[in-house]
């Protein structure tokens, strides 16, 4: 079992940034390829991006490609969100998951083949 705890999460005006953290539990945390997702009010759960195992592999969606980059420290069984030039656009709450990964590089995109959730933070960016 793996639990996920997002932070980070707050209220900024469009054009500045915010860092989205989420600690695992667990001793395991580099056998899991992690993701961050989104979900706006009123809209489906949408994919951000992922990053493999070893952190050297990431895939953003289109809407955030340039803008948000994730990283992970495997030593402190950390992912990050990092998000700039942020748009009203991005108000969501926003989740991170783990996928069990056989590969260091592999990418996981699909909400499916998330097996474990955080709770998730809000992010709400003002016009």
């Amino acid at each position: 079992q793996v639990q996920l705890v997002e932070s980070g999460g707050g209220l900024v005006q469009a054009g500045n940034s915010l860092r989205l953290s989420c600690a695992t539990s667990g001793r395991t945390f580099s056998s899991y390829a992690m993701g961050w997702f989104r979900q706006a009010p009123g809209k489906e759960r949408e994919f951000v991006g992922t990053i493999s195992r070893g952190g050297l592999s990431t895939y953003y969606a289109e809407s955030v490609k340039g803008r948000f980059t994730i990283s992970r420290d495997n030593a402190k069984n950390t992912v990050y969100l990092q998000m700039n030039s942020l748009k009203p656009e991005d108000t969501a709450v926003y989740s991170c998951a783990a996928a069990h990964s056989s590969s260091w590089y592999s990418l996981i995109r699909r909400q499916a083949d998330y097996v474990y959730w955080g709770q998730g933070t809000q992010v709400t960016v003002s016009s």
